[in-house]
């Protein structure tokens, strides 16, 4: 009989109700659900981390080219070599060709006043002369005055955003970093360059070209769009440049200007590349520049030697006799 009691007693304790078993089934899906949800958020986090951690390797000048290619791309792509250099200014320096010659074939005044107008914007004054105006000369003289455009308005500037005084105040600073220390300057300019708008606004374009070429700019209404992809095409250039790694681990770093040789300046081999023949030259005697038809590029850097300057890209030059000018 007592054995029969503990038996059934035992029997009774092991025993739960339905609802009792359906409840505690219901807890446990319901806590397996929110394990299931924490784990999840872990593993995002873990992916959010790892994303961070990539993007400050690349700010901070990181050796993984493969990731700062994949993640630099909004900061202008890796760290740029002379071909991609040579071969992007290329791509540009045809565009700035092809939009002059458009302007030469299709002129939107007579090609006198184009002249007299680039000339102004070039050298501050207008010519004495007022011979008729040749198509070769008044095409150069307009892919002079963009490339002066380019060099300094935007290349030697850091466009960063879309108000001219927010970006010359964002130059300075870099330059005064850049004197510090080459190395913070050029993670400062990465840094900053992230976060740059993607393409200049059309405001932004209009007052690069109104400050460079407020002579031509006026007569230039009918082609404002092709011009203003010219402008597009150059920061992207400008972005690339600036928005480069350091390519000398850390120790030497360096920024990229670019420079325009001046009207009738000495031709200099080491820092401008004649695109024409210049028969002058090769009968050994002195020529002069008739027009820049695309800026060169130095690279700057402050090191083992104070403010070195090493040309990554002569200018492309047109000389006079080329021109037909001064050919006595």
């Amino acid at each position: 009989m007592n054995d029969h009691s503990s038996a059934h007693s035992a029997h009774t304790v092991d025993t739960v109700s339905g609802e009792q078993y359906r409840y505690a089934l219901a807890n446990f899906r319901i806590a397996h659900e929110k394990v299931e949800s924490q784990r999840q958020q872990l593993e995002e986090q873990e992916r959010q981390v790892a994303l961070l951690r990539q993007r400050i390797t690349v700010l901070e000048g990181g050796d993984d080219q493969d990731r700062w290619q994949k993640l630099g791309q909004k900061a202008g792509g890796s760290s740029v070599d002379d071909f991609s250099i040579k071969n992007a200014a290329s791509q540009l320096e045809k565009l700035i060709n092809r939009w002059a010659g458009e302007m030469v074939r299709y002129p939107p005044v007579p090609l006198e006043e184009l002249r007299d107008a680039a000339l102004v914007d070039i050298q501050g004054s207008a010519p004495l002369d007022t011979t008729e105006a040749s198509p070769m000369v008044v095409q150069n003289l307009l892919r002079h005055i963009v490339a002066e455009t380019i060099s300094e308005g935007i290349v030697n500037c850091l466009i960063v955003t879309n108000s001219h005084d927010a970006n010359v105040h964002l130059t300075r600073i870099h330059e005064h970093i850049f004197d510090r220390d080459p190395t913070v300057a050029c993670v400062w300019r990465r840094q900053t360059f992230s976060a740059a708008v993607d393409s200049c606004s059309p405001e932004m374009s209009q007052f690069i070209v109104s400050d460079h070429m407020p002579a031509l700019a006026p007569l230039l209404s009918n082609s404002r769009s092709t011009l203003t992809t010219i402008l597009d095409s150059a920061y992207a250039f400008s972005r690339m440049l600036h928005g480069s790694k350091s390519t000398s681990g850390g120790i030497i770093d360096a920024f990229y200007r670019a420079f325009v040789p001046e009207l009738s300046a000495i031709l200099y081999p080491r820092q401008i590349e004649l695109v024409k023949r210049c028969v002058k030259s090769e009968r050994g005697e002195a020529c002069r520049v008739g027009a820049s038809v695309f800026p060169g590029l130095v690279k700057v850097t402050r090191g083992g030697q104070e403010g070195q300057q090493t040309v990554v890209r002569r200018a492309q030059v047109i000389c006079e006799c080329a021109l037909g000018l001064r050919t006595s």
